[in-house]
């Protein structure tokens, strides 16, 4: 880490940049606060913010907020840290529904501001110009939409406990616009303060180190203080509030959650601490100070969201074995692919997800051993093959950059792809030279944007031994064009070969594993995802009479098989599919079951109404946006 004095220093990225235009020098205030750089050469162009960096940016945002949980509704003011070029006229930030009601500068002095044309394709909101006139802070009086798209408000019986609201944000990729008044771009670092009210008892959590202890206001209500000395992209931003507790697995380490998961929950992570020491023998030492994690309400969205210091987790990943412990270990990876060195545009989101996809898998592999690892590789590598068979190999989306605006292929092509470019350049030149230069990647670009053209010019710089050798490893055409290299290094086939041969012999015969119930999680998935997926009534009963699977406690499993007998209009998997949906907000779950669901024309179709008209307002917005698009609800 260092730190950048001059201000012209604010607008270079790493020596790797040496082929950018350099911007001219900004002003700066006088702050101790570390201030990162951006990019400004044109593969760093973020087209999903209305922002102009190069000419002015916010470097620190302090937030001063009420949560009003009636209202479903945060108000309060954000006073934002501006550098500019000197004579810079305005400042350009990202909003999405905020109600502005006054800007004025450090001095209390009002300044003019004008929202633009909403843009609602894509959750780009609208640009909010503010004329600076010479002001270096701004503050920003408003309150959010209480439809705002990164904030969900749960009702006390959406919770585990049944008393208390909840509230949780996700901010990735650009909704944070929702609720903060800030340039919304991951290239755009800022660091962050934050002074939030809530009503007694509920407790909040933030990405930030929470500064002592609540303070009692004597109206019902407390406030929390957090700072985040360190810039981060503002998609890491986040906040939950609710009745929750916490509860320490090591010294920097522990885990928040309802009182009614938070035992399950700690049970369930407490290899956590053996983790962080496993990821800083890897990679260098873990520079965010604490690691903790919060478990939050089921609604939530994604599996986790590697905010830092606080990741938030799905409780959909409890399953009494510390089986489903990757996403653990892909989250507290992020602490140095993603927070540490973030891509500077969504278009190059493989630096964050592929990178750290193959850093999950060298975290189980040290806590966990080499097999569990592989096979996990090895459902990985599954993924993409069944992604490339039904886009074809040509497709542009299954390039691991792709430009604005073109399709993504999701996860398939930006974790798993990735992954396997990381893990083929491991094995092929070795992985003590792979190691050293992952980790100067981490070292030298800390606390720094980053797009796939810099680790590209990286890679040449300090990876690759020859031009030959950088031709033979394939490297731009991993990173820029479609399909999958022919040097990919394949996963070892012995990993699932016991259940690869009981998949076979599945198929041959109808002959079920008597085996299935001690093999690994990984290898229940295998033999679930890999049988034949056209079954009748009569096999279906009979798998799940032998296997337990509509009982399953890993919702991973589970889903295997609700999905399998949905797809088949097995009538015994609906009440099954019908409770399943009601209690998760997965997105990975839920989407797909409904689009089974919908697939399934008339005997699906009426089904995929009647639950979703039952379980839509309790999706995250997230969520809700991907099961719009398939069931066609109004």
């Amino acid at each position: 880490m260092r730190r950048l004095a001059a201000p012209l220093a604010l607008l270079l990225a790493s020596t790797a940049c040496t082929t950018m235009e350099t911007a001219p020098p900004m002003a700066n205030s006088a702050s101790d606060r570390m201030v990162s750089p951006i990019l400004t050469r044109p593969d760093a162009v973020d087209s999903a913010t209305y922002a102009k960096p190069q000419i002015a940016r916010v470097t620190h945002v302090a937030l001063d907020l009420a949560l009003d949980f009636d209202a479903k509704r945060v108000s309060g003011a954000a006073e934002l840290d501006v550098l500019a070029q000197p004579g810079a006229k305005e400042i350009v930030l990202d909003s999405n529904g905020l109600e502005i009601a006054r800007i004025t500068d450090g001095a209390g002095r009002e300044l003019q501001y004008q929202i633009g044309e909403m843009i609602a394709e894509g959750g780009k909101g609208a640009p909010l110009t503010i004329a600076l006139d010479g002001a270096q802070k701004l503050r920003i009086e408003y309150r959010a939409p209480a439809d705002a798209d990164a904030l969900q408000w749960l009702s006390p019986e959406q919770t585990k406990g049944g008393v208390h609201p909840f509230l949780f944000s996700q901010g990735q990729a650009i909704l944070n616009r929702t609720w903060i008044p800030t340039q919304d771009s991951p290239g755009i670092r800022q660091t962050w303060e934050a002074r939030i009210t809530a009503p007694k008892p509920l407790d909040v959590v933030m990405s930030g180190v929470r500064q002592g202890e609540p303070e009692d206001l004597g109206d019902g209500r407390r406030a929390f203080k957090f700072v985040m000395d360190k810039p981060v992209p503002p998609y890491l931003i986040a906040i939950a509030a609710g009745d929750i507790d916490f509860k320490a697995i090591g010294p920097r380490t522990g885990v928040w959650a309802e009182p009614a998961t938070l035992d399950r929950a700690w049970k369930e992570v407490g290899d956590t601490e053996d983790m962080v020491v496993a990821a800083e023998q890897l990679y260098g030492d873990y520079r965010w100070g604490r690691y903790d994690m919060i478990v939050l309400p089921p609604s939530f969205p994604y599996g986790g969201m590697e905010n830092p210091v606080m990741t938030f987790l799905t409780p959909t990943f409890i399953a009494g074995d510390r089986s489903n412990n990757g996403l653990v270990a892909h989250e507290l990876a992020h602490s140095w692919s993603g927070n540490l060195v973030t891509n500077a545009v969504w278009e190059d989101s493989w630096l964050n997800e592929g990178v750290t996809s193959y850093f999950e898998n060298r975290i189980v592999e040290a806590v966990y051993g080499k097999k569990r690892a592989e096979q996990e590789a090895a459902l990985s590598f599954a993924a993409i093959e069944e992604t490339l068979a039904e886009v074809g190999m040509d497709a542009p989306g299954s390039a691991l950059h792709h430009e604005p605006g073109a399709d993504e292929l999701g996860s398939a092509i930006t974790y798993d792809k990735g992954h396997f470019f990381m893990r083929t350049l491991e094995r092929t030149i070795g992985r003590e030279r792979f190691d050293a230069w992952l980790r100067q990647w981490f070292d030298n670009h800390a606390f720094q944007p980053a797009t796939s053209e810099l680790i590209y010019e990286d890679m040449l710089a300090n990876l690759v031994a020859s031009p030959a050798e950088a031709q033979a490893l394939k490297l731009r055409e991993w990173i820029f064009e479609p399909g999958l290299p022919s040097n990919v290094v394949r996963p070892d086939p012995a990993a699932f070969a016991e259940v690869d041969a009981a998949v076979s012999a599945y198929t041959a015969d109808g002959s079920i594993p008597a085996a299935y119930s001690g093999w690994s999680a990984a290898e229940q998935m295998r033999f679930l995802d890999n049988i034949p997926k056209i079954r009748s009534a009569e096999q279906l009963a009979a798998l799940d009479s032998a296997l337990g699977l509509s009982d399953a406690g890993n919702n991973e499993i589970l889903f295997l098989w609700l999905e399998l007998g949905l797809m088949n209009r097995y009538e015994p998997a609906v009440p099954k599919a019908e409770e399943f949906l009601a209690e998760v907000g997965r997105a990975k779950f839920v989407r797909p079951l409904f689009q089974v669901l919908w697939d399934e024309g008339e005997w699906g179709q009426p089904i995929a109404r009647r639950i979703y008209a039952k379980t839509r307002d309790s999706y995250h917005a997230v969520t809700r946006a991907g099961v719009d698009r398939i069931v066609k609800a109004d």
